[in-house]
């Protein structure tokens, strides 16, 4: 097929010999089948900030580190650079993800280099060596899905260990390849420790898997996974081979409104502080 536009340059540098077909078309970018040398390869281009129906919404951004102050204050203020700087950060966030979650054993494309927009990573593919399909165009029995679904919980630990978590996980953004269920799509990646919506991100990630799979195996949707693996996590007791029973102890004990109080007056400050400094560089 004819080059696209936005594959042209890494065709000049060289990084994609030719373009095969293109792949799949969703809410943040096209990806396209490309062959590099003897290799076949996917190319995944970002839409446009405009022409995505998947927005940088604030709560994915936080946590997220700029180069320098001048950016931050370019992108606070919305400036064309600043939006520049938004592109890339978005970009980059998948990127860094996609290193650091092949690192950790997590099953995801392993990513090679993001060129002007263009993401190149592994092509995943079935047992008969062609692109994986999504899990959502995948006929499951009642054990495949148990099965699956182990798996995935797995892999959330395992990203959680490595402290990032998806943010919006669900069948669509699954593949189901040679060796099991791989998660990819990740620029909305957050960071579990910088994040102060990381946990509810978890468990929305993980009541989605419980959703989808409970369509062949009902019995999902009476455990908490969702709550215990982020329970683990605060309590520190979190690990790789972590046994997980989809129970939590409920806590029926009076908040301490006061506590809290206190909590967001202090982070109300740190953050005042922060943005007097930003702005004194």
């Amino acid at each position: 097929m004819k080059t696209p536009k936005r594959i042209q340059p890494l065709v000049e540098e060289g990084l994609v010999d030719s373009v095969i077909r293109q792949l799949m078309s969703g809410k943040e970018a096209t990806v396209y089948v490309v062959r590099c040398g003897d290799e076949i390869r996917c190319a995944k281009v970002y839409k446009e900030a405009n022409q995505r129906s998947f927005r940088q919404n604030a709560s994915y951004q936080e946590g997220r580190k700029v180069k320098n102050s001048r950016q931050a204050r370019a992108m606070e203020k919305g400036t064309r650079y600043g939006r520049k700087m938004q592109e890339e950060v978005w970009q980059n966030a998948e990127v860094d993800a996609l290193y650091r979650l092949a690192a950790a054993g997590v099953r995801v494309p392993q990513p090679y280099i993001c060129f002007e927009g263009v993401l190149l990573m592994d092509l995943v593919t079935d047992a008969a060596g062609n692109a994986a399909p999504r899990l959502n165009d995948v006929e499951l029995t009642e054990a495949l899905a148990l099965n699956y679904h182990a798996q995935l919980l797995h892999q959330v630990v395992l990203m959680l260990c490595a402290g990032i978590i998806h943010g919006d996980l669900s069948e669509y953004n699954i593949l189901v390849g040679a060796e099991g269920p791989v998660i990819i799509d990740l620029p909305q990646a957050v960071d579990a420790a910088g994040n102060t919506t990381a946990g509810t991100m978890l468990e929305r990630d993980v009541a989605n898997l419980a959703t989808y799979f409970s369509r062949f195996a009902p019995q999902l949707l009476d455990r908490q996974f969702g709550k215990e693996i982020w329970a683990l996590y605060q309590a520190g007791l979190l690990r790789p081979d972590t046994a997980l029973t989809g129970h939590v102890e409920i806590d029926n004990r009076p908040a301490d409104v006061g506590a809290v109080i206190r909590e967001l007056q202090l982070a109300r400050k740190e953050e005042e502080e922060r943005l007097r400094y930003q702005h004194a560089e």
